[in-house]
């Protein structure tokens, strides 16, 4: 059917929506992105909610369901006050990583627009919620709901019989760990009986290398035996804790003399409410660029089979160039790259490598250069990448010449940024790198991490703080998490920061040398 069909064919003529109307385009958006795009989704649940819901779903790290806590009500109150202002506009939508997959659309929406951001969250997110790998290694979404229910209640009950000053307080602290509360590299801990063998197996072997009787026979100060005698010790110690651990709030729910169960359990919540938005964080760029590619595709191929007027397109490709604003790093609204705008760009840009690639294209990405597989080539690219490799692997020339990048190197001694690339033959590799780069999230935190705590003696937590390119942290806000630190240890908390370089100590502190 061309696009000059009659008007009996299209799926809706207003702006007003009618769950008929509803129904009948979300059909029609579902046989184009499974059948035509060949995307993969949970079951859809749509439900419609006001602007105040949007509001509160925004204050709450967009869960409706989620525990009660005063910093969800202070982010209301601010996105309500810009909304009121009409400074700040709301989502048309917010979509939840589960099974089925939950999007909330905005009463006040235009039927167009409840098309497009079904398309874009029904189908988009939802195809890359369920197929990329760090969504399928660290979230489980047949059971986000059902825990989120839990941690409320449970929350609620805590508040009920301990009071709400005391909760307060321990949500307090483990708010401010929520950066240090995530496992970047590895799964939580899960000893087999096989790897528990295994860990005796090599303590013996570990205590048979120690031990010699020709030690005995060696001259040595009582100096020296104290001092090996207090390596060997640590060394076991931090052997049998687990040391050096980078998920701080998994370290004190685990560990932590002074917790009560439900504290523990209310730090386990805040963990993993946590370690569920780590992906999320990761992939930004790709999970709204693909959102952002799919219904940009679905909307014109609907509008080619004659499904949308083109008034109504006219309207939908309104909002699409709205979300997809890239502002100059001159313009006073420039921010920072638009996580839609660059995500957009790159997918439209790998379809056009592989319809219409340039010699360049063709020495840049032999892979899939020409292969006339755009869809499979997608599909790929969401399915096994995060922001930085995806980057790294997909960025063109092209690309980088069209949005003209350009990266700065930034001397702490200096007081002027130095143009160190820009978009030609030499640069490309670099800005291309340096852009990565700024979207791994392993370099941009601060690594700090437990390196070592005596339970049998002063009981001191001592935190390392790994400076990169001599970024080090901020005094006061580094103070205020050390004393909410020892809040969840209850015993004196020390951290020292130590260049990655070359290891040199360049701060240290703790808390007893803190004001209170």
């Amino acid at each position: 059917m061309s696009k000059s069909a009659g008007t009996s064919d299209l799926l809706f003529h207003g702006s007003d929506w009618s769950f008929d109307t509803l129904s009948r385009t979300y059909d029609a958006i579902k046989e184009v992105a499974l059948g035509d795009l060949g995307l993969d989704v949970y079951p859809n649940q749509l439900e419609i909610i006001s602007s105040e819901q949007m509001l509160d779903a925004y204050s709450s790290n967009g869960m409706p369901l989620i525990y009660q806590h005063w910093s969800f009500g202070k982010h209301f109150v601010y996105e309500d006050y810009l909304y009121r202002k009409g400074r700040r506009g709301l989502a048309y939508e917010i979509v939840i990583n589960s099974n089925p997959c939950i999007t909330y659309l905005m009463e006040e929406n235009t039927m167009a627009l409840q098309a497009l951001v079904t398309a874009h969250a029904s189908f988009g997110h939802n195809h890359f919620f369920k197929n990329n790998y760090l969504f399928k290694q660290w979230t489980d979404a047949s059971a986000i709901l059902n825990y989120m229910e839990f941690a409320k209640g449970y929350v609620s009950r805590c508040e009920e019989r301990y009071g709400f000053a005391e909760v307060e307080s321990i949500l307090d602290a483990a708010h401010t760990l929520m950066d240090q509360a995530v496992f970047r590299y590895r799964r939580p801990p899960r000893i087999s009986s096989a790897r528990e063998q295994e860990r005796v197996r090599e303590r013996l072997e570990y205590e048979d290398r120690v031990f010699s009787d020709l030690w005995r026979t060696l001259p040595q100060s009582k100096h020296s035996e104290n001092s090996t005698e207090a390596e060997l010790d640590a060394l076991e110690r931090k052997k049998s804790l687990n040391l050096p651990e980078e998920n701080l709030l998994y370290f004190l729910e685990k560990t932590s003399l002074i917790l009560e169960p439900w504290q523990r359990e209310i730090l386990r919540i805040v963990r993993i409410v946590a370690q569920y938005f780590y992906p999320q964080r990761q992939t930004k760029v790709m999970n709204e660029g693909c959102a952002t590619f799919v219904h940009y595709t679905i909307m014109n191929m609907l509008f080619d089979k004659g499904r949308i007027s083109e008034g109504h397109l006219l309207e939908m490709l309104h909002s699409h160039s709205n979300v997809v604003f890239q502002p100059g790093f001159d313009d006073p609204r420039y921010s920072g790259l638009n996580p839609y705008a660059l995500g957009f760009a790159m997918m439209q840009d790998i379809e056009r490598i592989c319809l219409q690639p340039t010699s360049e294209d063709r020495d840049w990405f032999p892979e899939f250069a020409g292969n006339g597989d755009w869809r499979a080539t997608l599909l790929d690219a969401w399915a096994n990448h995060r922001d930085e490799s995806f980057l790294l692997q997909y960025l063109s020339p092209a690309l980088i010449r069209k949005m003209r990048l350009f990266s700065l190197d930034d001397e702490a001694k200096e007081n002027h940024y130095r143009v160190a690339s820009i978009h030609n033959e030499r640069g490309y590799e670099k800005v291309r790198s340096t852009l990565a780069r700024s979207y791994d999230l392993g370099m941009n935190q601060p690594n700090i991490q437990v390196v070592d705590v005596d339970l049998l003696g002063n009981r001191q937590l001592r935190l390392q703080h790994t400076v990169r390119e001599g970024i080090i942290l901020g005094e006061t806000t580094r103070d205020a998490t050390l004393r909410h630190v020892r809040r969840l240890w209850g015993y004196d908390v020390s951290l020292i920061g130590v260049d990655a370089s070359s290891g040199k100590v360049l701060y240290e502190t703790s808390t007893d040398k803190l004001a209170e």
